[in-house]
């Protein structure tokens, strides 16, 4: 239970002191830790609920003694049942279709494109009455994990607790640009995009289908690397089958490991985002993209309620943090960044993980490709003004490696981080101010971060630039 927030923060183990209390019941259910940490579990004592929007709060029934909290609840648990989307149950997160499903994908390369799309808007009609994972962005994980940080700093005896921020150079948050790339048109405007993301100064990744839908050859992916963009494998064939079978999955993961090696490549995504992280050790990657954060457009519904980066595994997950364009333009009919931007500034609140999937596919018309080329400028304004660290796939999956084998070595009142490329690294102190809590760098110049209080929630971050301090209003 301590070690799950312990690498979460990279905090001294001494810090963080927490136990559960009380017999854990068989039946798993939903509550909650404050006002926005949704989770699912065993509750000690008694049998919890269905979702429901009156839950019990665990937080009232959390105790805290001798520097020890005490939760009704095991955490690695909750944790793991949201990360994993266990709370979904073995059908929906075995990827069982219905045999309409299974005939859609059948005939889906004789539809055309109004017609795919109108039968998927019919499929996710009634999408907007779900209410968790909560949409746009769901921080269960890491609001549950900032709580428990406030109870720690509480019970304290210098009221404030080290840990190694998140990002690089004290960077805000992160952000990363992926392109998967699905037809024979989108691989043909390849070229021009990367032309446009290199006209902001972005780097960017690119998820290649190995077998059925375009030719692959040796200069194709020569032309990524090239211009110092990244390849990540984008399943198999695209036909929506790769889980259909555990027989079947593991025939075509042989056959993707190949790929792999032949491509160069680190990184790994599912079509359509289809997953089953209980059978990822059979890929041979250092980090996947399939998991959403919040799935609620897409076909197989869930979430994996968080916006940092963990670990399935030996497999970094790099969750899916926005919506699709696809989604955003066909589904949703909305031709702005409105949406992308709300999504932007929620993730950024908790200092995480902006993760976007745009298709070469569906910016090749004019007014998609505007919408598009805005959001990278907006990127590059959170850059200049709010020290977002936009970086491709494989940098993050690199620096969240290496910061999970750094650590805080102490002497007396002298802190330092020890491991590889430790000198990127930055401590950050987490104390309490006016009953929130707040992060203060342990840095010479200010990191300049900022972000303003959404509408619908009690907690936020802010920056005080004088004294380099990030505000998490956790209260």
């Amino acid at each position: 239970m301590n070690r799950c927030i312990s690498d979460y923060y990279r905090c001294p183990p001494h810090y963080l002191k927490l136990a559960q209390r009380g017999k854990l019941p068989e039946k798993s259910g939903y509550f909650r830790f404050g006002p926005d940490a949704i989770c699912y579990g065993r509750y000690t004592g008694e049998t919890v609920s269905a979702f429901t929007t009156t839950l019990r709060d665990a937080l009232s029934e959390t105790v805290v003694e001798g520097g020890t909290t005490y939760l009704p609840f095991d955490l690695t648990e909750v944790i793991e049942n949201l990360r994993g989307e266990r709370y979904l149950g073995d059908t929906q997160n075995g990827r069982t279709r219905s045999a309409l499903s299974k005939l859609y994908y059948a005939l889906r390369p004789m539809l055309s494109f109004g017609l795919r799309s109108y039968i998927k808007r019919i499929h996710l009609r009634g999408w907007q009455e779900l209410l968790f994972p909560r949409w746009p962005v769901d921080c269960s994980v890491d609001a549950l994990f900032e709580r428990l940080l406030l109870l720690s700093v509480r019970s304290s005896e210098t009221g404030r607790i080290p840990i190694i921020w998140f990002w690089p150079d004290g960077a805000s948050s992160c952000a990363a640009v992926t392109h998967d790339v699905e037809e024979h048109a989108g691989q043909d405007f390849c070229p021009s995009l990367m032309d446009i993301d290199d006209s902001f100064g972005i780097k960017s990744s690119f998820q290649i289908v190995p077998e059925g839908r375009y030719e692959v050859s040796p200069q194709f992916l020569n032309s990524f690397a090239a211009r110092g963009f990244e390849v990540v494998v984008h399943d198999l064939n695209h036909d929506g089958h790769l889980y259909r079978s555990r027989e079947e999955f593991l025939r075509r993961a042989a056959k993707i490991n190949r790929y792999r090696e032949q491509y160069g490549a680190e990184g790994f995504r599912g079509a359509i985002l289809y997953r089953k992280q209980m059978w990822f050790d059979a890929f041979n990657f250092a980090y996947d993209m399939s998991v959403p954060n919040v799935a609620h457009l897409d076909p197989q519904q869930g979430g994996c309620c968080t916006v940092m980066p963990f670990f399935i595994g030996d497999i970094l997950e790099l969750p899916v943090t926005t919506t699709q364009d696809y989604m955003l333009f066909h589904v949703l009919k909305d031709y702005s960044i409105s949406l992308w931007k709300q999504q932007i500034s929620m993730i950024m609140e908790r200092a995480g993980f902006i993760n976007f999937i745009v298709h070469p596919d569906y910016i090749m018309e004019p007014h998609a490709r505007a919408v598009y080329e805005e959001l990278l400028l907006h990127l590059c304004d959170m850059r200049a003004k709010k020290n977002l660290w936009i970086a491709t796939p494989g940098d993050v999956n690199r620096w969240w490696r290496q910061r999970a084998k750094m650590r805080i070595v102490e002497d007396g009142e002298k802190r330092c981080i020890v491991g590889a490329e430790s000198e990127r690294a930055r401590i950050a102190y987490a104390s309490e101010q006016d009953g929130r809590l707040i992060f203060t760098f342990q840095s010479e110049s200010p990191v300049e971060l900022n972000a303003a209080m959404p509408q619908n929630t009690q907690e936020h971050h802010s920056f005080d630039a004088k004294s380099d301090t990030l505000h998490v209003g956790i209260s």
